[in-house]
């Protein structure tokens, strides 16, 4: 092999490299599966002041995103529209989220559609409450 070949070789190798660089950021399937898992475990650290049950058994978080750069996106909802702590619970959700060992950045947006009921609450939930 001459020097030209292995410069042409080396140049290949970077760019396929430089190619597959987006991918290789991606979250393993590995990662994300750790990440959910403590993602819920600091969703249920969150409770409502006025009910004995976290957030995650109340099914108030509707949904969690976590992109490539490891920015979550919580959507969630409350109990009730009028909730005494709905300006306070986002930040409460941000903040345990923000703990998580790898996530970069935390948002919490309030959706009320659907409407929370308690159907939506956990066996778990429902038992801790004896709404069985």
């Amino acid at each position: 092999m001459t020097d030209q070949s292995e410069t042409q070789i080396s140049q290949s190798d970077a760019f396929a490299a430089a190619w597959d660089e987006p991918k290789a950021a991606a979250l393993s399937q590995g990662e994300l599966d750790q990440l959910t898992d403590d993602l819920i475990e600091a969703l249920k650290t969150v409770y409502d002041p006025e009910i004995p049950v976290d957030i995650y058994e109340l099914g108030l978080i509707y949904k969690v995103d976590v992109n490539d750069e490891r920015d979550v996106v919580v959507e969630m909802t409350l109990t009730a529209p009028g909730c005494p702590v709905a300006g306070e619970m986002p930040g409460w959700v941000e903040d345990a989220v923000k703990k998580v060992e790898g996530v970069k950045s935390a948002k919490a947006n309030l959706v009320f559609d659907p409407p929370w009921d308690a159907s939506k609450m956990s066996d778990e939930a429902k038992l801790a409450l004896n709404m069985f």
